[in-house]
């Protein structure tokens, strides 16, 4: 008997009630061979694990190895690490020295710059009108000075010789020719000047002439827009009033109509009730003859009758025989078929009257009937028209209110439209406004600068001489402009030149005078270009 099957015998088994083994067929194992049957079932699970064991610990040897070997030089990865170091650090200095010359060059370029745009500032104030007469000036005043310095050398030098003097006259006459063609096409450029001044004067009229008839037009335009949408409107009020004056008229011609179709509705019922009421005369008078000829008749039967009895009275009384009696019993009973054929037809008469009453009766109430209906007809067609009447005005009004909404849209337009064009001749004005101010502050500026360098210049060029420096002085006291009026002091101190308003167009002259040398002074005022 085997080890597991000795284990499978005696080992509780689940679900069963436990039994008492016989520990006289227990086998009992010994401990190292417990350990073998062990080891033998879980060397599976022990080789794995060593495996883990052995990998880790190759896996920490490697890592401790390249902690190790990291810090050394005499490897090839050591070397190659060094040269890396060794090559970053040498680009590194490279973007360094690039940077540095990079940021000395952008110096060097930003004050070129500066450079440049102060020497165009220079430039552009160099061109500036004042600077320009400002050195015109002093070129008058080192030519003064210069001339007087000649002259005392020519004075010095020169020997009064008459062939020196022929040849000064020729220069001063050819000097007085060339000023007066100077003088003359100075003439000649302010006479097309001015002339070139009343053209643009006349363009600018011109072309207010042009707007204000462009204006005129559109407010001809507008005014007929306005008398046209007056027409249209007015078309409508008649379109409408003659819609309504038709509505009204072919209601009335329907009410006319109707009345006229209840006249004669009216007229026939009253002959046909005239017709009934003779057809009911008739009768009755009919009805009367019938009643008293039946009287009548009743009359003579009972009359008849009274024979009769006296005549079979008499023959009862006679005895007469039986023949007579015969004849007598013939006839009542002849007189008794008379008797039973006027009662049949009186019979007759009566369910004849008694139809036509019926007959009567109907008609009367169809007649009433229709007579309802008509009015109910003409209740719905009232009501109807009364509704289309009212629809009618709803849409009138409806039409009235988009027309007052239309116009006071377009009102609106116009107020908004004017309201705009205010806001911007405003926005406009304070644009003006705005610009004269920066202008100004310009100008006040420029002259700052302009009288430092003209009070540099003007220091540097007394200390050498001081008797050539007025036209310095006045070229510095002129003001901006250059022209000969008055300085307007809201605009920067411009000083502009004024022309006559005659044909010449020459530029008025700059004196100071106490009184005037001429006599006539509605010419003057006729240059000046007053008109008073």
């Amino acid at each position: 008997m085997g080890t597991s099957e000795i284990i499978v015998r005696f080992r509780r088994r689940g679900g069963q009630a436990k039994e008492s083994a016989d520990l006289r067929q227990v086998t009992i194992i010994p401990h190292n061979e417990w350990r073998r049957i062990g080891d033998s079932l879980d060397s599976l699970t022990r080789e794995a694990a060593r495996l883990r064991a052995e990998r880790k610990a190759k896996k920490e040897m490697h890592l401790r190895s390249q902690e190790v070997v990291k810090h050394w030089t005499n490897t090839y990865a050591g070397v190659k690490e060094q040269k890396l170091k060794a090559k970053k650090k040498r680009d590194e200095e490279i973007e360094a020295e690039r940077q540095i010359l990079d940021v000395e060059e952008e110096i060097h370029k930003q004050g070129e710059r500066k450079k440049a745009i102060e020497y165009a500032k220079q430039c552009q104030f160099y061109q500036t009108e004042r600077v320009k007469n400002f050195h015109s000036g002093l070129l008058l005043s080192r030519v003064m000075k210069e001339r007087d310095a000649q002259i005392e050398f020519q004075k010095s030098k020169i020997k009064s010789d008459k062939k020196w003097e022929e040849q000064l006259k020729l220069s001063i006459e050819k000097a007085f020719k060339e000023e007066q063609e100077k003088a003359e096409k100075q003439r000649r450029d302010r006479v097309a000047l001015a002339k070139d001044h009343l053209k643009q004067i006349k363009e600018h009229e011109e072309e207010e002439e042009r707007k204000r008839k462009h204006e005129e037009k559109d407010a001809e335009e507008i005014k007929r827009q306005n008398s046209l949408y007056e027409i249209e409107m007015k078309k409508k009020l008649e379109k409408k009033k003659e819609d309504i004056n038709e509505s009204r008229r072919l209601f009335f011609e329907h009410m006319n109509d109707k009345n006229i179709i209840k006249a004669v509705e009216q007229q026939q019922q009253e002959e046909e009730d005239e017709k009934i009421r003779k057809f009911i005369k008739a009768k009755k008078r009919l009805m009367q003859m019938g009643k008293e000829k039946e009287a009548e008749t009743h009359r003579l039967m009972e009359e008849r009758r009274e024979r009769i009895n006296n005549f079979l009275s008499e023959l009862m009384k006679e005895k007469i025989d039986n023949e007579d009696l015969i004849i007598a019993r013939d006839i009542a009973e002849a007189e008794a078929e008379w008797e039973k054929r006027e009662r049949e037809k009186y019979e007759k008469n009566k369910a004849e009257l008694r139809a036509i009453a019926e007959h009567r009766a109907v008609v009367m109430k169809n007649k009433e009937e229709e007579e309802r209906q008509r009015k109910s007809e003409a209740k719905e067609q009232l009501l109807a028209n009364m509704k289309i009447d009212q629809i009618f005005w709803e849409h009138e009004k409806e039409k009235k209110r988009k027309a007052d909404k239309e116009r006071q849209e377009v009102q609106d337009a116009h107020i908004q439209q004017m309201a705009k064009n205010k806001f911007n001749a405003k926005q406009a004005k304070q644009a003006e406004l705005e610009y004269y101010r920066r202008t100004e502050a310009l100008v006040a500026e420029k002259e700052k600068e302009f009288q430092e360098y003209a009070r540099e210049v003007t220091e540097l060029e007394s200390e050498s001489t001081n008797k050539y420096i007025y036209p310095l002085v006045k070229a510095v006291q002129e003001g901006s402009g250059g022209g000969h009026g008055p300085i307007f002091v809201d605009r920067g101190g411009l000083r502009p030149s004024y022309q006559a308003n005659d044909i010449t167009g020459v530029q008025l002259p700059f004196y100071n005078s106490q009184g005037s040398k001429y006599s006539n002074f509605q010419k003057s005022k006729g240059r000046l270009g007053f008109t008073w």
